[in-house]
């Protein structure tokens, strides 16, 4: 029994050390790489070849490695990872506007492809500022404990789109505008629209080798109606020479003309002036040869003719009768008895 006991103790005391050296190696290991941060970052993206323990980067300088990989509780469309990396990496806050937002200044995170062999890694970035490195704030959590900031207790470092994994998540809409692009090309390339391209460009071949043929014609063509436009610029130089003369002859001699033309117009005024006066005068005779006049010449013109009615009568008789039947009466006709 007090064998047994002695056992047990030895067997205690030999994990105790070993306890001992395990813990002693990790504060060594934590002593020589110094102290480290954790974040969370939500990926909307596919995370296919991250793993837990792949590695961190910052501009390409190892500085951490992944701690855990779930899907957001909260929110399944999104992917929780937790990374942990040096104390020393600078993952800087975004700058605060005026207005109470923030800029997209900040550290990111990205999902990259380490070569052809399907393994992952995250890359944090931070984006050009008109700002030094030295001059901006970390990246922390409130002090008041969990927020929408820090949903988990930890900083939040905000994605940013790119990398490998986004051109993987954006394939399958490759392929599809792909396939669509295809299916009309098929359309348009179809075996009527063949034979009508075929056609086309044969009536362009032949179109071609008309205007080849007819070079000649067009050449003639072009030298006659690039005379044509030298004459015609022949011709208005010609015109604005005669507008010009015509201008110069209206102000030599308009004034001339207009004055002849204004002691016409006078003198043709005081005949018309003229001759309202006479017409003025000649009314009262007008008006009696209307009202008198003209009824004695009808009255006598009736005369007249009822005197010829009377003549033409005479001479009838006359070249009848002769002068016996203009002196004698009328003639009885002869009795003649059965």
């Amino acid at each position: 029994m007090e064998t047994r006991s002695n056992q047990i103790l030895v067997g205690a005391v030999v994990l105790g050390l070993l306890l001992a050296v395990v813990v002693f190696m990790i504060w060594l290991s934590q002593l020589s790489e110094g102290g480290r941060k954790s974040y969370d970052v939500f990926f909307q993206q596919s995370v296919e070849g991250l793993n837990k323990g792949s590695r961190v980067t910052y501009s390409g300088v190892p500085v951490g490695e992944v701690d855990l990989i779930e899907l957001d509780p909260r929110n399944p469309q999104f992917v929780r990872v937790r990374i942990t990396v040096k104390d020393t990496t600078p993952v800087l806050a975004p700058t605060r506007l005026p207005n109470g937002e923030s800029a997209n200044d900040g550290t990111t995170a990205t999902i990259s492809g380490v070569g052809f062999t399907g393994v992952s890694e995250i890359q944090l970035t931070l984006p050009d500022s008109a700002r030094a490195p030295g001059q901006r704030a970390l990246l922390t959590c409130p002090n008041d404990g969990p927020s929408p900031v820090c949903p988990y207790g930890v900083p939040v470092i905000p994605p940013r789109p790119g990398g490998f994994a986004a051109i993987l998540n954006s394939a399958p809409e490759l392929l599809e505008r792909v396939t669509s692009l295809t299916e009309r090309l098929t359309a348009v390339f179809s075996d009527r629209n063949q034979q009508s391209i075929a056609q086309i460009l044969d009536n362009v071949e032949q179109l071609t080798g008309s205007l080849g043929e007819r070079g000649p014609e067009i050449a003639a063509t072009l030298a006659e109606t690039r005379n044509t436009l030298r004459q015609a610029g022949t011709a208005v130089e010609q015109m604005g020479q005669l507008a010009a003369s015509t201008d110069r002859l209206i102000n030599q001699e308009g004034p001339a003309l207009t004055a002849d033309l204004r002691q016409s117009i006078q003198s043709a005024s005081a005949s018309l002036q003229a001759l309202e006066a006479a017409v003025n005068d000649a009314r009262p005779g007008i008006q009696t040869f209307s009202t008198r006049t003209l009824p004695e010449v009808g009255a006598l013109i009736r005369d007249l003719r009822a005197t010829s009615e009377s003549l033409r009568n005479v001479s009838e008789r006359l070249d009848q009768r002769g002068v016996g039947g203009i002196l004698g009466g009328e003639r009885l006709p002869d009795y003649n008895p059965d």
